[in-house]
Parts: structure tokens; sequence; C-alpha cells
């Protein structure tokens, strides 16, 4: 008996095609992956939704909430074995960690997309959609969370972010590598996530700004960010955590106006920690009152945040979603 999918078309170069007159790569009138559907019933009883047709950059976290709503109601209807999502690539992670930060169900759920549009020569989308069904209608994808499924690897939503902007291979976990592969014969995963947390929301209305130090930065835009009345701030930091001793006054500025400050690295490898204790140092932030994340990236820590400022306003709780 073939399992039940949700194909969820959200957008993207997957469903993409490029002008052969002019190069350029846009929406069409139609989803070309709807027109392979026939081959695709082949894999699974799929059940198709296309709720909007964005390109991924155009993608907020109030499409985010609505995918998670879908997926939400279509579990409490139907008998499904997993959920497929089809994604333009410049926002997947972001989407992807939303909805495995949100959505409470243990059935898999996959997000992809595609590199090159329908009609390039080498396109990727509808065998990344194919695989994505495999993995979607795997018993061994279940309670793994939402994962990334491109180029024949299985990632998971937390650890994975584009590393290229245009090589197929753009989708990488840095540090802990993919937990599958997808081949002709099946679907094997080779290690799991080791722990799964989930948040109920209905409103993504809070204001989090994310921001990149740099070498001789300031407290001018930190000032700035705290006159707009920001609800949370994520900084990529130096290093391990660290930031140039200028900034600080910013810093202080925003945690005395109960604005949470999250701290990421913007190296792609390891994790911050408050280690040095020199003005502006790990430490010294640390006793400020920053919030040191527990390894995300600075688009996923933002995601987090705001989801954290929607379920509480206190501080401490917060806190203690980033270090899971």
């Amino acid at each position: 008996m073939k399992k039940k999918i949700l194909v969820i078309h959200t957008g993207g170069t997957i469903s993409m095609s490029e002008d052969t007159t002019t190069g350029s790569v846009k929406p069409g009138e139609t989803n070309p992956l709807n027109e392979k559907t026939r081959d695709l019933l082949e894999l699974a009883d799929l059940v198709i939704e296309e709720p909007f047709h964005l390109p991924s950059p155009h993608i907020t976290p109030t499409e985010m909430l609505t995918l998670k709503n879908i997926i939400d109601k279509k579990t409490r209807e139907e008998e499904l074995s997993g959920v497929v999502i089809t994604h333009g690539t410049d926002t997947l992670e972001e989407t992807a960690y939303f909805l495995d930060l949100t959505v409470n169900t243990n059935i898999p759920i996959v997000v992809t997309g595609a590199m090159r549009s329908s009609n390039e020569i080498g396109a990727d989308g509808l065998y990344n959609l194919i695989s994505s069904i495999k993995v979607a209608s795997s018993e061994e994808a279940q309670n793994k969370g939402v994962l990334v499924v491109l180029n024949d690897e299985v990632h998971t939503a937390k650890n994975v972010t584009k590393t290229h902007t245009s090589n197929v291979s753009t989708f990488q976990s840095p540090q802990y590598g993919p937990i599958g592969i997808v081949t002709k014969r099946g679907v094997f995963f080779h290690h799991a996530p080791t722990n799964r947390e989930c948040y109920d929301i209905t409103d993504v209305s809070k204001k989090v700004v994310l921001i990149k130090a740099h070498a001789g930065m300031d407290s001018s835009l930190l000032m700035a960010i705290k006159e707009l009345q920001m609800d949370g701030v994520v900084i990529e930091a130096l290093g391990q955590g660290n930031l140039p001793p200028k900034s600080v006054e910013g810093i202080s500025a925003l945690i005395q106006n109960k604005i949470p400050v999250v701290m990421v690295s913007r190296c792609f490898n390891g994790i911050v920690q408050d280690i040095y204790g020199y003005e502006g140092g790990g430490k010294h932030l640390k006793d400020l009152g920053v919030i040191f994340s527990n390894g995300l990236n600075g688009q996923k820590a933002r995601l987090k945040l705001l989801i954290g400022l929607m379920t509480t306003d206190q501080t401490e709780k917060i806190e203690a979603m980033f270090q899971v």
C-alpha cells in the first residue's frame, strides 16, 4: 500500500523556468512540478497544496506560520505518512528550522528545492523532489524533526545551511555533516538528532533584528536598534563570542531596556563561549546579560528568538531555549 504524502509547493527556483531569450529565471503561469505529478504518483499517494507561489526572498515568518498551520490541519484531518515542501533555496533553511521548532508531529517533514530551474540543462528539482518523497515515506525518517533533502543527502533543519551561491551541493551541515543519504535502493540514516523541541505559537509579530560584528564596530547601530524599539537582537559576533570595546555601551543600553541580545559566532564552525575577560570579550558580555547560543547560525537564532519572544517575556526562559 502506497504511503500518503502531503506535498506543499511554495515557489522558488524548483518551480521556475529559464527564459531562453533573456536567460532570466522566473515563475511562469503554471508550476512545472505539477506537470510531473502523474510520474510522482508511482512513489506515493500525493495530496497537493500550493498556498502561495513566491521566490524565497519573499518568504517571511508569516508564510512560515501559514505552512505550520497547513501541516497541523492536514495531519489532523488525514492519515499522512509524511510531508514534503518545495521551497526556494535562499531562505529554505530558515523555513525548515521554523517548522522544526513549531510543528508537533513525529511524521517526517522534508524541505527541498533546486539550484537549477526546470528547463535548464542538469535541472535538479524533480530529482530532489523524488528523493524527498522517498525520505518522507521512510519509516526510519520518523522522529527526526524537519529534514532538508537535496543532492542525495539528508540534513537536519537545525544544522544545515546554504554554503554556495550556485553549486548543486550548496546545502551542507558544517561541523556535523548530513545524517543520511538517498540512493537508488533506498534511504539510509547513519546518525540521528539527540533532542527535539517544540513551541506552540499562533503569531509572529515580534520584531527581531540580525546584525554582524566587524572590526571597529561601535554602538551607533545598537543605539538605533534601541530607538526603533525592536523586541530582540541577534549579533553574529567575532570568534568565540567577542565584540569590539566601543560596542559595549550599545549592548548595555539594549539590555537595560529589556531587549534580549543573543550572541552567535560569525564563524560557521564552533560555538560561542564566555572565555575572554577583556572589555567586549565573551565573559564581559555574559556578565552584562548577553545570551550565548549553543551553535546556531545568525538567521536561525533570529527565528528562535522571535519564537521565544512569542511564548515568554522571561529572559531566563529565553536563555534556557538557547542552551538546547
